[in-house]
């Protein structure tokens, strides 16, 4: 994680967990995380695996140069990668684990912006499978945000995130959670290929395999 709104975000909604695996929408407090309010975003669990927008900062909307609530977030993705991330967003419920991703997107014929995708699984009115507290977060402000609206989302690379990943350098916190099982669906539907300790992810830069 780069960007330290999205080290911020993991932070907050850990320690809302207070020894449970995810912590409730409700626990969600705005003004607490109002410094990052203009790249987080909220879905919905739906039952056509869509994940509608609830709520989407202002700099996503920007991104896309349009309003977000209530459209399918799986729509934003490349047609070949739709299906994976719908099974990956699946899992990130179920399993309560959360994703940390890098993603691009871009206008056609502009370079491409990179930014930092967090996903992170939360229960709704007791309900398991509720929502999705999200950032999305541009590495560096492309010069068409806001102007031009991005074409789709592109998957760079992924990993699960633990809880010490988001622990700034230096710190000795221990985890105190298990390490989550790798998401069954997510390597049935494609999303990586295990090639021993190697994990090869497709949607690299020129469309080739990236190894983590």
């Amino acid at each position: 994680m780069r960007q330290r709104g999205t080290r911020d975000l993991f932070e907050y909604w850990d320690g809302l967990r207070r020894g449970r695996a995810t912590p409730d929408r409700a626990d969600i407090d705005p003004a607490a995380i109002r410094h990052v309010l203009a790249d987080t975003f909220m879905l919905e669990a739906d039952a056509s695996e869509k994940f509608p927008f609830r709520l989407s900062g202002t700099r996503i909307n920007a991104l896309f140069d349009a309003e977000l609530k209530g459209r399918p977030f799986i729509d934003l993705w490349r047609a070949q990668e739709a299906r994976n991330m719908a099974a990956l967003l699946v899992n990130v419920i179920e399993s309560a684990c959360p994703i940390f991703a890098a993603v691009a997107a871009a206008p056609e014929g502009y370079s491409p912006a990179e930014l930092e995708l967090l996903l992170l699984p939360l229960r709704h009115r007791g309900k398991r499978q509720g929502r999705i507290l999200g950032l999305m977060a541009c590495v560096e402000q492309p010069t068409w945000l806001g102007l031009l609206p991005a074409q789709h989302l592109v998957l760079r690379t992924l990993r699960i995130v633990h809880d010490d990943d988001a622990a700034p350098v230096g710190s000795k916190t221990q985890s105190k959670y298990a390490e989550p099982a790798i998401p069954r669906a997510a390597a049935m539907a494609g999303l990586f290929e295990q090639r021993g300790h190697l994990r090869i992810y497709p949607g690299g830069r020129r469309d080739e395999p990236i190894a983590t």
